[in-house]
């Protein structure tokens, strides 16, 4: 082999080292991107449950706010005083009612 052959060689491994470096670079970027591609898709869906969890707390919140401020006033008290303490004013008679029996032997 005379010296034009060996740089022709060498030049042709260069580039093929050069290809396969820059092969391995994008592989390597490709995996990574595709791997926090993944771990945004799982944040996403994370998110939109926690979303979901915010709006039923707040919904829930409201109610039990509603709920609160029925109680305060004495008239809005009333019902919940029969149906919890089974009490009654003076002048009140509670009457219970019985589902009726079923016909089904």
């Amino acid at each position: 082999m005379n010296a034009m052959q060996a740089r022709l060689v060498l030049r042709l491994t260069g580039r093929i080292t050069a290809v396969a470096l820059a092969l391995l670079i994008f592989t390597l970027v490709g995996i990574q991107f595709a791997r926090v591609i993944g771990e945004n898709v799982t944040m996403v869906r994370q998110l939109s449950s926690v979303r979901a969890d915010v709006a039923a707390l707040d919904k829930r919140r409201a109610e039990q706010r509603r709920e609160i401020e029925r109680l305060r006033d004495p008239e809005g008290a009333i019902p919940e005083i029969h149906d919890r303490l089974r009490m009654v004013r003076a002048n009140e008679t509670m009457i219970f009612v019985s589902p009726a029996p079923s016909s089904a032997p």
